[in-house]
């Protein structure tokens, strides 16, 4: 006879019937739905090759892709996968692994007999426990899955923000579905392997940019050695900080932070990074926080050579960091800056001659902004505002509201252009109120009375004193290209525009300066590389009516009506009530527009 064993601590009893059940924890994790396409088909013609092959590629994902990319399987339905993972940028990686499982088999398969798999992505919190997970978050994962034809994967927009285009995938955006259930539509992107043709293209720099001989810096959001999800600010305004500080240094080019953001938490060494976004330099580091202190191991390296030129261990103060003029922010800058430089000039004497929540909100704000769907414009103003609201002394969100009022011109939803215009201005001073030199603000004063048309002098002025307060700022950049393409010299616009894409080449807004470059080019006649460039903008935001009109009077002046009339119908659907009358007095009628409102009539606008 067995003995009993020994007391131990009561299991916890099931609960009774009709006893509330406690949730498990909630997470954010990014969920993936997979599934075998027509199954049903497919085991009804060979049920025993199916179920081998099949069995074939769940040990595959469960015991290579998955631990790779730092999946859990969920389940395993018998033709279809749930997983999930901790960042959308594995679930994409790991979704296009898995598709490429099959791509052997296949080949020595009929048509009718091969396996082809179709992926959904959605990133969200969910309810999870060790057997399952649970909430709307999974739904949407499937729902969008049925979007994607064989061999696709299909994603919402929270992970097509958190992935960055021409590292993680190509993207081609899929535009606003109606789902099964769903009680609103959603935008999704189809994900694709980056290709030497999709990726992102390094733009040749312009003349005025080859006599540039300043060493270039990247200052990448610094490490948080907590898991705490409040903490994860502080690497933010950290290198936003130095970011902002580093810029006003006329010996260095610093590269954006909407371009550096993209490697937070991907513990990419400073090489890649160097490499990705042609910097010489990079500063990065992580912290730690005790109560209201904060400590910090920074190091610059020297990305040509891998190694570290430079490291140091700060302290000071959280609220410091929260500051106008930050000790921390300024201590770490300028030790940085000092670093650089005496490396470089102690190189030259030895050899041979021959860069929390208000952040958040900040960030969701601008994103949002650009998105180019009403919805999507309301809820930027929202964020904005709260961020003006809560920093009134501040100038750069008065700045990014000014900018907000003009995209409700840009996108085609304000009666009233003029009106919107002369907002941003007034927006724009208060920006300036509080910060004169803010080449953000400048900048954008500068462009919305280049729209106006009424005072286009203090337009150039502003642009140009914009340029030179921070000659690192792209938009700034980018607003001159705007300005010589309506009213100056059309020849300038392209390096303008250059220039705006090498300070800024991973931005999340690069389809806009894709189109400007696109309208330079179009400015200059150079029809062919117009399309070009704004069929690479189209991809990224099928919704960009500069983008569209650009297009069309490409397609158009180049005899390409087809094309120029689907452009055409894409301008009428997205703005069924256009008129000619209502495009002219979008803005002031400059050459540019003259030649849009041209064609717009060619094609049958009224």
């Amino acid at each position: 006879m067995v003995p009993s064993p020994a007391p131990s601590s009561p299991e916890p009893a099931s609960p009774a019937h009709g006893q509330a059940v406690e949730l498990p924890p909630v997470q954010h994790k990014t969920v993936l739905v997979i599934d075998l396409v027509e199954s049903v088909r497919l085991m009804a013609q060979n049920e025993e090759q199916v179920v081998r092959m099949w069995r074939g590629f769940v040990h595959h994902a469960t015991t290579e892709v998955f631990p790779a990319h730092g999946g859990r399987l969920v389940k395993s339905l018998g033709d279809g996968l749930l997983a999930e993972f901790e960042h959308p940028a594995q679930a994409v990686r790991a979704a296009m692994a898995l598709h490429r499982h099959f791509d052997n088999t296949n080949r020595n398969l009929p048509a009718a007999q091969q396996l082809h798999l179709r992926a959904g992505l959605n990133a969200t919190q969910l309810y999870i426990d060790d057997n399952d997970i649970y909430g709307q978050g999974v739904n949407l994962a499937a729902r969008v899955a049925d979007l994607a034809m064989p061999g696709e994967t299909v994603v919402t927009a929270s992970v097509y923000d958190a992935i960055v285009v021409g590292i993680d995938a190509d993207v081609q955006d899929r535009g606003e579905s109606y789902l099964k259930h769903w009680p609103e539509p959603v935008r999704t992107w189809t994900v694709t392997p980056v290709s030497a043709q999709g990726a992102v293209p390094r733009m040749p720099a312009p003349e005025a940019a080859t006599s540039d001989f300043r060493p270039s810096i990247a200052v990448v959001p610094f490490e948080t050695r907590s898991h705490s999800q409040e903490q994860f600010v502080i690497g933010d305004l950290l290198a936003d900080g130095v970011i902002t500080q580093l810029s006003r240094s006329p010996d260095l080019r610093v590269i954006s932070r909407l371009s550096t953001s993209a490697f937070r938490g991907r513990q990419a060494s400073a090489t890649e990074v160097g490499q990705r976004l042609e910097a010489a330099y990079t500063l990065s580091g992580s912290y730690v926080s005790y109560g209201d202190k904060v400590v910090i191991n920074a190091e610059l390296c020297d990305n040509r050579r891998g190694e570290v030129v430079w490291a140091d261990r700060l302290a000071g103060e959280v609220m410091d960091l929260l500051q106008t003029e930050s000790q921390l922010i300024h201590q770490l800058s300028e030790a940085c800056s000092e670093a650089l430089l005496h490396h470089m000039v102690q190189r030259t004497l030895v050899l041979p001659v021959p860069q929390l929540d208000s952040n958040a909100l900040m960030l969701g704000g601008i994103t949002l902004m650009h998105r180019s769907t009403p919805r999507d414009l309301q809820r930027s103003q929202q964020l904005l505002e709260a961020v003006v609201d809560r920093h009134k002394r501040v100038a750069t969100p008065w700045a990014w509201l000014s900018k907000w009022h003009i995209m409700q011109v840009v996108q085609g939803l304000t009666a009233e252009p003029a009106h919107a215009f002369r907002e941003a201005v007034s927006v724009a001073d208060r920006a300036l109120d509080l910060e004169p030199h803010s080449s953000l603000a400048m900048a954008i004063k500068g462009h919305a009375l280049c729209h106006l048309g009424e005072n286009i002098g203090e337009s150039q002025r502003l642009l140009f004193s914009a340029t030179d307060a921070n000659p690192n700022d792209p938009m700034a950049w980018l607003y001159r290209c705007v300005w010589s393409t309506m009213w100056g010299n059309t020849a300038d616009a392209i390096p303008e525009a250059s220039r705006a894409l090498e300070l800024s080449p991973l931005d999340p807004q690069r389809y806009y300066f894709e189109m400007m470059l696109a309208a330079s080019h179009l400015g200059a006649g150079e029809l062919e590389k117009s399309i070009q460039h704004g069929e690479r903008s189209l991809k990224k935001n099928r919704y960009h009516l500069p983008t569209i009109r650009t297009l069309m009077t490409a397609h158009y002046e180049l005899g390409q009506i087809e094309r120029a009339r689907e452009m055409f119908g894409l301008v009428k659907q997205l703005q069924p009530s256009l008129t000619l009358a209502t495009y002219l007095q979008t803005g002031t009628v400059s050459p540019t527009r003259q030649r849009t409102a041209k064609v717009l009539s060619a094609l049958g606008l009224n």
